[in-house]
């Protein structure tokens, strides 16, 4: 068994992707490394300080040193607009590499299998959210738009994210950048960033049982085939008005008693719920001839009391359905929501700030960005859920802003010699007992 990973070896994974970056200048001006910049833009997100730069450079000033240097391994501290130009160049497929080393590491170290197997296999979540929008900045690799006689600029990604029911944490995965293609005439779409999501890493998963958790818009039969095609299961977000032909046919069956139907009672602590659950085996996609076939269920929750609908949803999956397996793949379904909830929802509300301009760029700067805050989001899952003093010093400070207040304001007056003198001197300071 491979050892947990640390945030050293978490840094020593970026730093050997960071070293290959190429350097596109031509001239002899080269103080500042392309690693150099891409470590400090990564340390800006993963202290979650757009100034934390600028305090270093203070630091190294006032006391000949930093921790810029110490906790991410910055030798020369360049500028904010020294990064843009370092990595507005580099085409971000160049930083798809330490997302699969660091799942590698986790595989080896049985970590995974605690944190993310549901049902013998992995869930994983697709969803694209929009970072980027303006009227009047730009780049080649915007998607334009026209509303209201106003052309309007935006970057959005594809989310992928390693899930589970009931666990708080995700594992973000390379996500696919919706952008217009080479030799394309149309726009880019999230349809089209999933397909090649699927055809460009499908071998990562090869001899593991992978299930795709997407909404309505990516259930469709191209999607799904392309799916199958690749070994990968599914279980997709299913409406009926997208969906007529399948509706039609489960009404029909319905009405011969041929949907099965079961139902549990819960008790929420605060009243019963009635989870009634209805599933078919077969049914059109589309509308035939050479319609895939699927498997569809729903499930109705609905408050005993009152008989309010509290919640109700639909899903296809090529996965068989029986009374034995319906809750479980009901519940994978519904954990399609967590790279929503526990991703857009982090990584644009609480620190990171998604959707902020920290730089645009004319070539690839914008996505670049993204990659590294990214891999600060995968850094801090891997540590909150594997670093014991890490878990510990999140679990007494509380809540997420405060973790972060403190890392902040420490980092910005007193040097440390590395990350895990950054955290016991935060542990020492709130008189924690020994582990």
């Amino acid at each position: 068994m491979a050892e947990p990973l640390s945030f050293g070896a978490l840094r020593a994974i970026l730093t050997s992707v960071f070293k290959q970056l190429p350097d596109t200048r031509g001239g002899e001006n080269t103080q500042y490394t392309v690693c150099d910049a891409a470590l400090g833009a990564f340390g800006v997100f993963f202290v979650q300080s757009p100034s934390f730069l600028a305090y270093q450079r203070d630091m190294q000033r006032r006391k000949g040193c930093n921790n810029a240097q110490s906790l991410f391994g910055v030798a020369h501290i360049p500028s904010d607009p020294q990064i843009r130009n370092l990595l507005d160049p580099i085409a971000p497929t160049h930083l798809g590499a330490p997302f699969w080393t660091i799942l590698e590491r986790l595989v080896e170290d049985k970590a995974l299998a605690v944190d993310f197997e549901f049902e013998g296999g992995w869930l994983i979540s697709l969803d694209g959210t929009q970072y980027f929008h303006s009227t009047t900045i730009h780049c080649p690799h915007c998607t334009v738009t026209q509303h209201d006689e106003t052309t309007h600029y935006a970057h959005t990604v594809l989310l992928s994210v390693l899930a589970k029911p009931g666990k708080g944490d995700i594992l973000v995965l390379e996500p696919e950048f919706i952008t217009p293609q080479d030799g394309a005439t149309k726009q880019d779409c999230e349809r089209h960033a999933a397909q090649r999501w699927v055809v460009r890493n499908a071998t990562h998963f090869a001899g593991r049982r992978v299930t795709i958790l997407a909404d309505d818009l990516h259930c469709n039969q191209p999607f799904c085939e392309l799916l199958l095609e690749h070994h990968l299961d599914f279980i997709m977000t299913c409406k009926p008005d997208s969906h007529p032909t399948l509706y039609e046919e489960v009404a029909l069956l319905s009405k011969v008693g041929a949907v099965t139907s079961c139902e549990e009672r819960l008790w929420t602590g605060q009243g019963h719920q009635r989870w009634s659950y209805r599933f078919v085996a077969h049914v059109p996609l589309r509308e035939p001839p050479q319609a895939l076939y699927v498997n569809w269920c729903e499930l109705t929750i609905t408050a005993e009391a009152t008989g309010e609908t509290l919640y109700h949803n639909a899903f296809a999956t090529n996965q068989a359905l029986t009374e034995h397996t319906i809750r479980s793949t009901v519940a994978a379904g519904r954990a399609r929501w967590k790279v929503e909830n526990e991703g857009h929802n982090v990584l644009k509300n609480h620190g990171y700030h998604l959707e902020h301009n920290y730089g645009h760029g004319q070539q690839y700067l914008s996505r670049v960005l993204v990659m590294l805050m990214l891999l600060a989001f995968l850094c801090h899952t891997v540590l909150q859920l594997h670093d014991r003093s890490y878990q510990r010093l999140r679990t007494a400070l509380g809540t997420r802003r405060t973790f972060f207040d403190d890392i902040r304001s420490l980092t910005r007056y007193l040097f440390f010699e590395s990350w895990e003198h950054l955290i016991a001197f935060m542990i020492a300071g709130l008189d924690m007992a020994p582990d």
